[in-house]
């Protein structure tokens, strides 16, 4: 099949990073993939959540906004903290994917916060989130090395995320909206540079999937998640 952006079957988006792109933030990159762009900053907190206070013990959290016109058609924006079910779930996914890179005794006593906010969206707007993310917690951390609050950096393993699925019968990598919207399958996958997975997201959306098609999918993923965090070395 002939893809809308005349992009390979296994080609990524074209990936952008602008690292510090915030003046004030601790850490702060703007990630473009396709038509995607996402603004991710880090912010650093000198205490953490009440059930870890005493341990000795970071925390690394996150939150996702989309803006109302980052969509072709605008959408009402989420307030007074009343939260869609859609924007939990993504949240709580780029906060878990986060964790899993950090060293949280080596954070020490110590909240990040990573805010993503969708400036627009084309499809795989969690995903960019987690490679952007990642990078903004990582140089976040530089700061806090380089001033001399930490000893060691916290920072453990690298995380990046991308999308695969199943459209018109092809396996495709870094689905864009139009495709997303029309897939039979459609996979997030969030790995490390361990090659160690922290989720796979997977659902048949229009029908069940073989095993063999969702090992497809993995390889797929991992595929794209070995560039994009090639990429992410350039900011760390």
């Amino acid at each position: 099949m002939t893809r809308i952006d005349q992009r390979a079957r296994t080609q990524l988006r074209p990936v952008h990073l602008i690292a510090d792109f915030l003046d004030f933030a601790e850490g702060s990159v703007l990630i473009e993939a396709g038509k995607t762009r996402v603004l991710c900053a880090a912010s650093i907190e000198e205490k953490v959540p009440p059930f870890l206070e005493g341990k000795g013990q970071g925390w690394v959290t996150a939150e996702y906004n989309m803006l109302p016109r980052a969509t072709h058609t605008r959408s009402s924006r989420e307030r007074d903290g009343r939260i869609s079910g859609r924007t939990q779930e993504i949240q709580r996914l780029i906060g878990r994917s986060l964790r899993a890179a950090v060293d949280m005794q080596k954070l020490g006593p110590r909240t990040i916060t990573l805010d993503c906010d969708v400036l627009q969206a084309d499809g795989g707007t969690r995903t960019a989130s987690i490679t952007g993310a990642y990078v903004a917690l990582y140089r976040a951390c530089s700061q806090l090395v380089k001033r001399g609050v930490l000893a060691a950096h916290p920072i453990k393993a690298a995380v990046a995320a991308v999308s695969v699925g199943v459209v018109g019968g092809e396996i495709l990598l870094d689905l864009c909206y139009e495709e997303d919207s029309r897939a039979d399958v459609d996979f997030n996958v969030v790995m490390t540079d361990q090659h160690e997975f922290i989720e796979v997201q997977g659902t048949g959306e229009g029908g069940v999937f073989s095993r063999a098609t969702m090992d497809s999918l993995i390889v797929l993923a991992e595929h794209g998640i070995e560039q994009l965090l090639e990429i992410q070395k350039q900011f760390v």
